[in-house]
């Protein structure tokens, strides 16, 4: 039988400390920081709600960074 597979360690980052920022500098940064996957979409996006371990969802409205949350 197959082991079960490890998910992807999520660094110890609060999402909240890319809220305001130019959204191509908190995509960046939070690659930097260890996130495996970071995901920007607009106001309103229709999404699937899977959470998924080393994500990191961004909102964004103008360039910037309106709301940020894992999974």
């Amino acid at each position: 039988m197959a082991s079960i597979p490890t998910p992807p360690a999520e660094p110890q980052d609060s999402p909240d400390t890319y809220v305001g920022l130019d959204s191509a500098a908190a995509e960046r940064t939070a690659r930097e920081r260890g996130w495996s996957t970071v995901r920007s979409l607009p106001p309103g996006a229709i999404i699937t709600m899977e959470y998924r371990a080393g994500r990191l969802n961004f909102e964004v409205k103008d360039g910037r960074v309106a709301r940020a949350w894992k999974g």
